[in-house]
């Protein structure tokens, strides 16, 4: 037993004792023993090793028991005796396991449980949960890494030559600020961009969500002011795995890099970025910078030009990021006549137009034409317009067929029908009869 558990097996020992009090003075039959083992059961303890807070009577007089046989020694709880070994299955499917493992070492828990799927040994309905797989192998050993194995602790300093090669991009907590027409006060969120060859912040802005719909506003201002990124490093959070983002860059021709997953020292820079801004503007921040979300990005776009990139900085020679994107930025690709950056970072969703030739984004209805009923069509739009009822595009067969405008459920009662092809060969064929009776 190693010295922690001897530790907490006297802790437990003791306290049973305690528990038990002046009981052990008593001989067996004693009158009242039933009445305080029943009192003491009624209590709440702070048990060692455990969360429990009550004790069965049941259990007090067992240890009571065990104390009249062996004295203090009989209430320190024994080691199991099939301690270190797994219960939840057979000694030969861990043999498998543990064989497969050692095998191919660079295999994962679930790699491992689907190659024990294709041995016919193992039954088809015996659970392998990844949980206990892992314990048995780390039991084994076979779980830890040798020390010339690769690892992904290898951080190397690395810079770009050139102005937008690559951007990162995180997210910052930031205060909370009154939302739009309330009292309320709403956390907000410090989404901003950093080159990383000249430190320049081509955007920054506070939201209140760190997500897709927010964060695509700002960076189409980045690309704005400071061209298309050839890269873009970000995180794993949900706005950035989005389908949304990744289009957007396919179609700027940026390619899109993720961090590994918990693997911060990565996007460095950015962080030390968001360290900066918390020391040199949150903690500086007014009643009046925070009494807004324009207030506080007016105030966080003044700190930005006015102080951050005509400091300089040591990471770049001494330059400040300003100075630096003037000696590297020559190259730097900006959106050019043809490049609409608002049609491109308008959002997508498909939908099925109904029988009364509507759709339906967002809660909001609207109307398309009629030759469209039964089809599937795609809307384009700008979530911030769609919300105040602004029309979307209309895309069918990847060409624009019209702008869809919220449904006037009240002008619709007075607007004249037109009678679909199927009604009209009906009035056609009644009319043929009709003159056939004539003649």
């Amino acid at each position: 037993m190693s010295d922690d558990r001897k530790t907490l097996a006297e802790q437990v020992a003791l306290f049973r004792l305690s528990v038990l009090g002046d009981l052990v003075h008593l001989p067996a039959g004693s009158p009242g023993i039933g009445a305080a083992i029943a009192e003491r059961a009624a209590r709440e303890y702070d048990i060692p090793g455990t969360l429990r807070r009550q004790i069965a009577a049941e259990t007090i007089r067992g240890w009571l028991k065990d104390y009249r046989k062996g004295k203090f020694d009989a209430l320190v709880p024994k080691p199991r005796k099939d301690a270190g070994t797994c219960r939840a299955f057979e000694p030969w499917v861990c043999d498998i396991l543990c064989t497969i493992k050692d095998e191919q070492p660079d295999l994962s828990v679930k790699e491992v449980i689907t190659e024990a799927r294709t041995i016919d040994e193992i039954p088809a309905d015996l659970a392998l949960p990844p949980s206990t797989v892992h314990r048995v192998l780390s039991r084994a050993g076979l779980m830890q890494k040798s020390a010339d194995a690769p690892t992904h602790k290898d951080h190397r300093r690395f810079e770009f030559a050139a102005a937008g090669q690559m951007w990162h991009s995180d997210v910052m907590h930031g205060p909370a600020v009154p939302e739009a027409g309330g009292r309320r006060k709403r956390k907000t969120y410090l989404i901003a961009f950093i080159d990383d060859a000249t430190r320049v912040i081509p955007f920054a802005a506070f939201a209140h969500a760190e997500s897709t719909e927010a964060f695509l506003p700002v960076f189409k201002s980045a690309i704005e002011r400071r061209g298309i990124p050839q890269r873009l490093f970000v995180d794993n959070g949900s706005a950035y795995r989005s389908q949304q983002l990744a289009l957007c860059c396919a179609k700027l021709g940026t390619t899109l890099i993720h961090a590994r997953a918990y693997h911060p020292q990565a996007k460095a820079k950015i962080e030390r970025w968001f360290r900066t801004c918390r020391r040199q503007l949150v903690r500086r921040l007014s009643a009046g910078d925070t009494a807004s979300l324009d207030a506080l990005n007016r105030r966080l776009w003044a700190y930005v030009e006015g102080e951050y990139h005509r400091a300089p900085h040591k990471g770049i020679g001494g330059l400040t990021p300003l100075d630096r994107w003037a000696q590297l930025g020559a190259d730097v690709r900006y959106p050019d006549a043809a490049l609409d950056l608002d049609d491109l970072f308008l959002w997508e969703a498909k939908r099925k137009v109904k029988k009364d030739r509507t759709v339906s984004l967002h809660g909001v209805v609207y109307e398309v034409d009629a030759t469209l009923v039964d089809t599937t069509v795609t809307l384009r739009y700008a979530p911030a317009k769609q919300k105040r009822g602004a029309p979307v595009q209309v895309w069918a067969d990847g060409c624009k067929v019209g702008d869809a405008a919220v449904v006037d459920v009240r002008a619709n009662c007075f607007v004249k029908r037109n009678a679909p092809p199927s009604a009209e060969r009906g009035l056609r064929f009644r009319d043929h009869d009709r003159g056939r009776e004539d003649d």
